[in-house]
């Protein structure tokens, strides 16, 4: 009888999985074969992008006085990519994750009280739910969000957390996509050479 794989009992592994592995791993070997001025471009393009949408999520939302302004900035630098449609995915992950894990967070704490059992418990449904729903890519996420509900010390309601988290991640998200969009229709000698799609993370 063959041996068995010794992979983990989770369909992590399955093929098409691994089919999307390799294709990144090859990727990841052509960007590093890129001339060093490519990728210096590259990174100062992606680097140019993301504090431009990062500005832009922070001071609004700091001007109307949003208690945790910053979560926008680093929502916008997350979903930041230098090509359109990996920013778009990458932006329904931020937002669904958000969304998913901070109503879990929220139901775990309204329903059972804040213990360390609880937030494992809400971590485990919150990416049980992603997974259920297809959408895998935005557990950690979902993991992520339950964790600032349920563990960082807040002012304020578990409610008020949850409301405000959501605005910020989903008016980081909104912005960042629209500065992708924008800056994917300046003039091509506008934008530094090599400066081609970066990693979907």
């Amino acid at each position: 009888m063959p041996n068995a794989p010794a992979h983990a009992p989770a369909d992590h592994f399955n093929a098409q999985r691994a089919q999307l592995a390799a294709l990144t791993a090859n990727l990841t070997r052509v960007r590093r074969a890129l001339p060093l001025l490519r990728r210096i471009a590259g990174g100062a393009h992606h680097g140019l992008i993301s504090a431009c949408a990062a500005i832009i999520a922070f001071v609004p939302a700091h001007e109307i006085g949003l208690k945790e302004s910053f979560w926008g900035a680093i929502t916008a630098i997350s979903v930041t990519q230098t090509e359109f449609r990996a920013t778009q995915t990458t932006a329904r992950d931020q937002f669904l994750g958000a969304a998913v894990g901070g109503l879990t967070g929220l139901c775990a704490f309204l329903a059972l009280g804040q213990s360390l059992m609880v937030y494992g418990l809400a971590v485990l449904l919150a990416m049980l739910i992603c997974w259920t729903l297809n959408i895998a890519s935005a557990s950690r996420l979902a993991g992520i969000t339950a964790t600032i509900i349920l563990l960082v010390p807040r002012v304020g309601s578990v409610e008020s957390v949850f409301v405000s988290r959501l605005i910020e991640v989903g008016w980081g998200v909104c912005v960042a996509v629209a500065t992708v969009w924008l800056a994917g229709r300046l003039p091509a000698a506008h934008v530094p050479p090599g400066a081609g799609p970066a990693e979907h993370h």
